[in-house]
């Protein structure tokens, strides 16, 4: 009898690791979907996120055209003479550079060595090669995200403590931000 209860539990949480990420993928679409659409007051569920996804694309192409780089790059700087404003334009526009586009950062992962004699080690990602013009011709910039969260340190650490990963960046970001949990492994392959 105990035997069968302790199966019926491992099926139980065997199931429920498959059901909840599943459902709250869902329900964080759906409403996702009706916060949109009630904004847009439009009738059909998903209607308000293609239209903002087109958009988006649509912005994305005019981008890439020279016409509307030099309209952007006149844009960017106007907002950066603001000064409030610039701080947080400025800001967003390179954390979300770092993620997409072509000059995305978080593409050199490293297993950096935080403490020599423990042998703690932290896996990063350089944002900064040359610190010359600081006179650290010798140190790097390494950022550190935290797991679970939407935060992270940035470090300054000689060149010698950090050991080049040969995975690709995001594998090496879902490795940091699950708390080491998910591997360095690609469940798509």
């Amino acid at each position: 009898m105990k035997g069968l209860l302790g199966q019926i539990v491992r099926y139980f949480f065997n199931g429920t690791l498959f059901i909840v990420p599943l459902v709250a993928t869902v329900y964080f679409i759906f409403v996702s979907f009706q916060w949109l659409d009630s904004r847009l007051n439009l009738p059909y569920p998903g209607v308000g996120f293609v239209i903002i996804l087109s958009v988006i694309t649509l912005f994305g192409y005019l981008t890439s055209n020279f016409a509307f780089k030099t309209f952007s790059n006149w844009f960017d700087q106007g907002m950066n003479r603001i000064p409030l404003v610039k701080l947080i334009y400025s800001s967003v526009k390179d954390l979300l550079a770092a993620f997409v586009g072509d000059k995305k950062k978080f593409d050199r992962p490293v297993l950096v060595r935080i403490n020599k004699e423990n042998q703690l080690h932290r896996v990063g990602f350089i944002t900064q090669n040359d610190l010359s013009e600081l006179g650290l011709n010798d140190m790097i910039v390494v950022y550190f995200p935290q797991s679970y969260a939407v935060a992270g340190d940035h470090f300054i650490v000689p060149k010698e403590n950090v050991q080049p990963l040969n995975v690709p960046g995001p594998i090496a970001m879902k490795f940091i931000i699950s708390g080491g949990v998910s591997g360095f492994q690609d469940k798509a392959e």
